[in-house]
This record gives structure tokens, C-alpha cells and sequence, in this order.
């Protein structure tokens, strides 16, 4: 794999990254779809890109849960990164990559914090703080050396983040007083895709005889979904199973709210009184169980099933992931922001129910009480 061009620039040493985009990347190379090797850079102030360079960019992941009813328990050495550089230290060999003709692609997961602008930063030669104002000058760099124009993949959780960081960067050229003509290259020769992504990344187990060797260590249940909107479809790019181009990714968002993150909401208002702490532990329990089942099948997945794709499928793996037995999801982290949560997750499916079957939910109606 050491041929491969980088072609890839990825914003983000974390752990999800590293447990999704970086492992479709080293499973398309070992397919011979050669997708090239990723560059890293980290913003932040860990030493994940020395830990990546001691180790020449390899790594293992452990994939585990439950999939298709069945227990999963398996491990995958990573090698799809070359290399790790720092922003505020190495933005020099940064820009110098960005006018590389082998460029293809950048992806980010900054966090949604990490989407906005710094009002302090400056067009200097040192690096800006904001993600999308770095972004502008590596394109910045990329249009004066008239090499063509990269696809963008945000994988931060914020709905529309391509549509998002298209409009910042613009904000940012603008601000900043850019080239015309640099600002319609942005728009015109870049390819500004909107994602979903859906994968569990968790913490490790305190013992795991691989953590010696390799402190970079880490987990995931074994679902996984890149939904990618692109217009006019990405030529040359990937395929999985688990990775969909589509036309408009909206209705991914929309199953994973309603579905997921309803089932989630749900469990928070009927087990916690019960003094249940976590997913798994509801859904163990063989009354829970049944009613989330009920819950899912009559309720959540009627209401958008002629909206999305594959509404019962999805839930049926909904149900496995919550009884993923090596994740330990605590329903009082999942409780933060309830009110907020219950009112884009579970309320506009209550009204829409009654809209469609003129009739109230009955579960959804005992546990959304207090919140109609």
C-alpha cells in the first residue's frame, strides 16, 4: 500500500475517523480499488499525529456487537494513512500538499463546533484557528497553482455540512477580501457534499492484550453508514455496502432521527424511572424489549416509511446495536438536552401519526405526557 499517492487530506486524528472513513479507505486499497493514502491533521492539542508517525500511520480497530441477531468479534490492522502533520507546526508541507495534482478529496470531522468561523484569524502564512478558514487557504493555494478543484466530505453531525462549510469559506474569502475569481472556483470547480454518518466508536475495554503494542487502539460496533449527496455522483470514489451516494441525503437524516434517535429518546422516558442506567440493560429486559420492539414497528417506522428506504430494515438493526453487549450507552448521557431532543425527535411523529391514521400513537401518547 506504501505506492499509493496521497490523495486524501483528512481533518482529524480522532477516533471516529480512524474507526470509519480511514477503514473504508484501507479496505478499497486492499480491493485494489486504490483510493490512495490519507494525510492527517490535527488541530487539536493531543499527540495523536506523533503517536500515528511512530507507528507509520497503522493501527488496529476491534469491531464488535451484534449483527443480523449474531455476537461479532473481530480485529483489523488499519494502514490506509501515510502520515500525520500539525497545523500550527507543519502548515508549510501542509499548503505544499494542497498543489498536488494527486489531491483528490479532503474529510473532516471537526466537531459542529469546529463549523464556524474565528473572527480573530488573519490571511497570514501561519495557519488561521478555524477549520473552514485553514480549508480556504489550502483551496486558496490549490487555485493559484491552477490544479483542479477537491470533493468535500464533512462528517461532522450538523445537518446540510457540506451546504454549511460552502457558505463559511465564502463568508471567510469575502472577510477577508479574496479574489472574485477565487470565489467562483470555490463554488463552481469543488465538489461540496452533504453527509450522514452513523456509527457507534467506543471507548476500549481496560483489558485488551492489543493496547500494549498500540495505544491507538479502537472499537466499533460493526453498523456503519456514509450516505453521500452529490448531484452528479462521485466518479472514481469507493464502494461498500455501507457507503450510499444518493441524490439527496435528507431522508438518511431524517430514518436516523426518527428511528435511532427516537427509539433512544424513548428508552430515556420509560426506563429510567424504572432505574434501568443503560441501553443494553433496557433492552434485556424482555418487557422492554417488547415494547420498544412495538414501539419501532407500529409507531416510529409507519410514520416515515414511504419517506426513507428500508424504515423496518433499519430498525431491526436498531435493536441489535442497542444490544450491542460490549457498549455500555449510559441513558443519562443520551437524557442531555431531553426537551430539545423530544421535540425533534419524537413529537413531530406523534402529530404525523395522527395526521396519517387519525388516530393517537398509544405508546408514544403514555410516554409523551408531559411534553405535548
Amino acid at each position: 500500500m506504501q505506492q499509493l499517492p496521497e490523495t486524501i487530506l483528512q481533518f482529524g486524528a480522532g477516533n471516529f475517523l480512524r474507526a470509519f472513513a480511514d477503514v473504508f479507505v484501507h479496505l478499497a486499497n486492499q480491493e485494489g480499488q486504490n483510493m490512495g493514502r490519507i494525510v492527517v491533521v490535527q488541530s487539536t492539542n493531543s499527540n495523536r499525529a506523533q503517536m500515528l508517525n511512530d507507528k507509520n500511520g497503522h493501527y488496529h480497530v476491534l469491531t464488535r456487537g451484534i449483527e443480523n441477531g449474531k455476537k461479532v468479534d473481530t480485529q483489523l490492522k488499519v494502514e490506509s494513512i501515510s502520515r500525520a502533520l500539525i497545523a500550527q507546526k507543519d502548515w508549510a508541507k501542509i499548503l505544499e500538499l494542497s498543489k498536488s495534482p494527486d489531491l483528490k478529496y479532503v474529510i473532516s470531522n471537526v466537531t459542529e463546533v469546529g463549523l464556524a468561523l474565528d473572527p480573530n484569524d488573519r490571511h497570514t502564512e501561519n495557519a488561521p484557528s478555524s477549520f473552514p478558514a485553514k480549508l480556504l487557504l489550502i483551496l486558496k493555494t490549490r487555485f493559484e497553482a491552477q490544479q483542479s478543484g477537491l470533493t468535500i466530505l464533512p462528517c461532522e453531525l450538523v445537518d446540510r455540512n457540506g451546504d454549511l462549510l460552502l457558505d463559511l469559506i465564502v463568508q471567510q474569502a469575502q472577510q477577508w477580501e479574496l479574489d472574485h475569481g477565487l470565489q467562483n472556483w470555490l463554488r463552481q470547480e469543488n465538489t461540496w457534499c452533504n453527509c450522514l454518518v452513523d456509527r457507534i466508536v467506543s471507548g476500549l475495554p481496560e483489558r485488551q492484550p492489543l493496547l500494549e503494542q498500540d495505544k491507538l487502539l479502537t472499537a466499533a460496533e460493526p453498523y456503519a453508514l456514509w450516505a453521500i449527496e452529490s448531484p452528479n455522483g462521485l466518479d472514481g470514489f469507493m464502494t461498500h455496502p455501507d457507503i450510499v451516494q444518493t441524490k439527496n441525503v435528507d431522508p438518511y437524516s431524517l430514518r436516523k432521527v426518527r428511528i435511532l434517535n427516537g427509539a433512544h429518546t424513548s428508552l430515556v422516558i420509560r426506563a429510567i424511572p424504572m432505574g434501568i442506567q443503560t441501553v443494553r440493560e433496557a433492552v434485556e429486559r424482555d418487557d422492554l424489549h417488547a415494547w420498544l420492539k412495538e414501539l419501532l414497528f407500529e409507531e416510529l417506522c409507519p410514520v416515515v416509511e414511504n419517506q426513507v428506504e428500508d424504515a423496518k430494515k433499519f430498525a431491526t438493526q436498531v435493536l441489535d446495536r442497542f444490544a450491542n453487549p460490549f457498549l455500555n450507552h449510559k441513558l443519562s448521557d443520551i437524557a442531555l438536552h431531553q426537551e430539545t431532543k423530544v421535540q425533534v425527535r419524537l413529537v413531530p411523529t406523534y402529530h404525523e401519526y395522527i395526521e396519517k391514521f387519525g388516530t393517537k400513537p398509544p405508546l408514544l401518547h403514555t410516554i409523551l405526557q408531559e411534553y405535548l
